[in-house]
């Protein structure tokens, strides 16, 4: 096989052996790469080769937006406005993507949202990846919810709903899906360069028009440090704009949960709280309308994001948010009646215990990793890829960061499927928290964004 635009024949070892060195590599090189992973001409040995060179040889932004561009082309790349589509869609396609956190549900409210505010939102999201919750395992919280809907049924539910949050087909960027599988067994998964073309790629693909990214800092993030997450911001910003997607991307804090809970048909509650007005805790509204505000404005549907700000605010409180989300989830096979009767439709766990503070005072310290990896050890992640996810279990009512308790006060409730689980549970809450005897403040849940200029 020779490599397009020259002469020389293509050969995966010496490909792997030039990034091994730290050299650059061509489009046309790493683009035939690409297609030998997605056909299958590469084997899992080499593609873990390249993985590893890369992992610690890095790539230049060129290299990145090749990689992602040919990542993208590795399947098919929907098209919404094409000849024969007959989608008529009169707004812009938006998403935004998060890095991932604990509590964080925001996809699930802010995809009704923009919806709402004459937005189209193809989201193409995740599942549970160690510490952190996936959407599509809350989705799937729902019965009958269709997360993996074939292009036809996306397509109508994107047109009818204005969203279709949905997990990634076969068809969709199949090259990251296998080079994914080696990154995840040859501990080169946080590589800022495989991340951006992996989070980009499947959002190049989904065909849209701009995307807003939510880069997670803290202990409770895969970017404990701001220097780390901001390096990541910037790749995916001048990447995804390298490659033709105009992109921005916040940085907030994921120190605690950003829900006061944190498992997957209890943050479908939340979600449905959230866009009923029923109940909008602080930092998941700060955080929602901060990348709401920044997606509308890059999708000229506001003239700037004081004038977004006051769209969404109205959309949330006249109840088309609402109206959004429960058109997408009976377009995608859900119960028509979900927000008016939730209780009716999600399960619930069998055991619910408090866990009371063992002391007076203000809540200083709260480890998010340890809340999400105790709503692991209850059942609603994986430890395993294989691993059955429970809906029912987790947290919720967690004290934040500057709450004060008294002694005995539920820090937190844990929702489980036997006594000895939520047992279990409720000392992995316990050794999550600190407390002291004065008032503290917790960070912002904004910290900054990531342009094209750089970081503000």
């Amino acid at each position: 096989m020779a490599i397009a635009g020259t002469d020389a024949a293509f050969l995966p070892q010496e490909t792997i052996r030039r990034k091994r060195d730290g050299l650059a590599l061509p489009p046309a090189e790493i683009a035939a790469f690409v297609d030998g992973i997605a056909a299958g001409t590469i084997d899992d040995s080499q593609v873990a080769a390249f993985a590893m060179a890369v992992y610690f040889t890095g790539m230049t932004r060129a290299e990145c937006v090749a990689l992602t561009l040919a990542m993208r082309d590795s399947g098919e790349v929907l098209d919404w406005r094409g000849p024969g589509l007959r989608l008529d869609l009169p707004g812009p396609l938006l998403d935004k993507h998060s890095t991932g956190g604990v509590g964080d549900l925001v996809s699930l409210v802010l995809g009704p949202m923009v919806a709402a505010c004459g937005g189209y939102v193809p989201m193409i999201s995740g599942r549970g990846l160690g510490h952190t919750g996936g959407t599509l395992d809350k989705l799937q919280a729902i019965p009958g919810y269709d997360i993996a809907p074939g292009i036809d049924r996306l397509r109508r539910a994107v047109r009818d709903a204005g969203v279709a949050i949905v997990g990634q087909s076969a068809r969709l960027a199949p090259a990251d899906r296998s080079l994914y599988r080696i990154r995840d067994v040859t501990a080169t998964v946080d590589s800022v360069p495989m991340i951006t073309s992996s989070i980009l790629s499947k959002k190049l693909a989904a065909g849209l028009d701009a995307l807003v990214m939510d880069v997670k800092v803290g202990g409770g993030a895969f970017m404990p440090t701001l220097a780390r997450a901001t390096g990541l911001a910037e790749s995916l910003v001048e990447v995804g704009c390298g490659a033709g997607l105009p992109t921005s991307a916040l940085l907030t804090a994921m120190d605690e949960p950003l829900a006061p809970c944190a498992g997957n048909a209890i943050e479908i509650r939340c979600a449905i709280d959230y866009l009923t007005g029923a109940r909008r805790p602080a930092r998941l509204h700060e955080v929602t309308m901060a990348l709401g505000a920044r997606l509308l404005a890059m999708g000229r549907l506001a003239a700037d994001e004081t004038a977004a700000r006051r769209t969404l605010a109205a959309a949330l409180d006249d109840g088309r948010a609402a109206e959004r989300f429960a058109r997408m989830v009976a377009a995608l096979g859900g119960p028509a009646g979900l927000l008016d009767a939730p209780a009716r439709h999600l399960a619930s766990a069998p055991c619910v215990l408090d866990v009371p503070a063992p002391e007076e005072g203000f809540v200083t310290a709260c480890d998010g990793r340890a809340l999400g990896m105790a709503v692991v050890g209850l059942g609603g992640g994986r430890r395993l890829p294989s691993d059955t996810v429970d809906p029912r279990v987790g947290l919720d009512r967690l004290a934040a960061i500057g709450d004060r308790v008294a002694r005995g006060q539920p820090l937190a409730r844990v929702h489980a499927r036997s006594d000895a689980d939520a047992a279990r549970a409720a000392g992995h809450v316990l050794a999550a928290y600190r407390l002291g005897p004065a008032p503290v403040t917790a960070a912002r849940a904004v910290l900054g964004q990531v342009g094209a200029s750089g970081l503000q």
